[in-house]
């Protein structure tokens, strides 16, 4: 008997001991219903304690930075961590919660003018298109028929062509300082070549994200897409993608973000399996605008919502005008832009 006793008197000791030694439950609160607010919105932030523990410090940060209680909405759209870093007698204790940061205004209306169609190759499941010095630089998909060409955009002949390894499902691609950039979709690689010649040059890895979708640049930094709404922010001498945006409205965020172009000072993107292209402040992710070009599908026969769907921006410089195109489509399209 006396060895029950003992026994269970340290077992319920060490019990008793365990419940003292936990920690309370702690979570950031906010003033935002839902925890969703608007740019420009001020937020309180507050501490929820069910437990009544004492508190003698709270440190709030917002995305790695120290904040205040009140916290002034700007910068940056979409998901934000909050975080409250709390001493509670001898214990330091991390709350976390998060916040929806949506734009303050809704994106404008364009649709689009014709004003020439060219010849496009319809086996072409285009994935990336670019101007580089005038002339027109395309990336292909699917297993086993991923390709990189230079095109003669005026006749649809190809001037230079490469396959990829029937192993890669190529993506989309950019061009910067003479080397080309083009993206695979599941293989966690990039592959670089030299843009006049098209030897390769190297490969990169992605670093936080899972797929490669869209790339485009703004001539220093690359921009990639991976099927969310999240546009990475590569340096081009380590490929870390060191920041992110999030590409939201006023009503939510917008995913699915493919093929992207830089567009004076704007990064337009193709919705994926949508008749629309984004327009996407590259500083915070604001969605500023959205082109209609639903009636462009209407041109094309083969058109297929959840296949040969429009994809295939470039922005020619010289000529000041979009060309647009799809997953084999056998147009490619010369548009200027209409504000409705």
């Amino acid at each position: 008997m006396f060895r029950f006793k003992y026994v269970a008197a340290i077992i319920l000791g060490t019990i008793i001991l365990g419940c003292a030694s936990e920690k309370p439950q702690l979570s950031v609160k906010t003033s935002a219903k839902k925890n969703i607010a608007t740019l420009g919105q001020t937020v309180k932030l507050s501490l929820s304690n069910p437990d009544g523990a004492s508190i003698n410090v709270i440190n709030y940060q917002s995305e790695g930075k120290k904040v205040t209680e009140s916290l002034k909405l700007n910068g940056k759209l979409g998901k934000k961590d909050l975080v409250a870093e709390v001493i509670s007698g001898n214990d330091t204790i991390i709350a976390e919660s998060n916040l929806i940061v949506l734009n303050d205004k809704r994106p404008d209306l364009y649709t689009f003018e014709i004003i020439n169609t060219y010849p496009h190759d319809p086996t072409s499941y285009t994935q990336g298109l670019e101007f580089y010095k005038g002339e027109l630089y395309e990336s292909t998909g699917q297993f086993g028929e991923s390709k990189l060409r230079k095109v003669d955009y005026k006749t649809g002949e190809v001037l230079k062509n490469i396959e990829l390894n029937s192993g890669y499902f190529a993506e989309g691609l950019t061009i910067l300082n003479d080397k080309i950039y083009q993206l695979t979709w599941q293989a966690d690689t990039g592959i670089i070549y030299d843009a006049n010649t098209f030897e390769k040059l190297g490969i990169f890895r992605y670093d936080l994200s899972k797929e490669g979708w869209g790339l485009c640049n703004d001539g220093t930094f690359l921009y990639k897409s991976d099927g969310t709404e999240n546009i990475w922010t590569l340096n081009t001498s380590t490929f870390t993608e060191d920041n992110k945006i999030q590409a939201y409205t006023n009503t939510g965020k917008i995913g699915r973000l493919n093929e992207l172009e830089w567009v004076n000072g704007k990064i337009y993107s193709n919705i994926y399996e949508n008749t629309g292209i984004a327009i996407i402040n590259p500083e915070n992710g604001a969605t500023e605008g959205v082109i209609d070009f639903t009636p462009i599908t209407k041109l094309i026969s083969n058109y297929s919502s959840n296949d040969n769907v429009l994809n295939g921006i470039a922005y020619n410089p010289e000529t000041e005008t979009l060309f647009v195109t799809g997953k084999r489509w056998d147009k490619l399209f010369e548009v200027k832009i209409v504000k409705k």
